[in-house]
């Protein structure tokens, strides 16, 4: 399955990352979240929280897979953050995440 790529940054609204985050699940797909540094991941995690909750009420959860990427910016290697956002069907049972 494809993911739709959002770069974040330290400067991104988590709020306008986690409208696009799931307007990408509504429409049956997954993103891969890519960050470079602290403060990019720390929008990118605010942005996650935020899309779970506005899909919480259509029974839908995300699961955030994190891995490295090697990218290049300006000619120069550097080790980026990809978080793999899907969505996955809420659980009925009593337990809570």
């Amino acid at each position: 399955m494809g993911h739709d790529v959002l770069k974040v940054s330290s400067k991104s609204n988590p709020h306008a990352v986690a409208g696009a985050l799931v307007g990408i699940v509504r429409a049956g797909g997954a993103a891969a979240v890519q960050v470079v540094g602290a403060g990019a991941l720390n929008q990118a995690i605010k942005a996650v929280v935020i899309a779970r909750g506005m899909l919480a009420g259509a029974g839908l959860d995300l699961v955030c897979v994190p891995s490295f990427a090697e990218i290049d910016i300006g000619g120069e290697s550097r080790t980026a953050l990809r978080l793999a956002v899907e969505p996955r069907q809420r659980s009925t049972s009593a337990t809570t995440a």
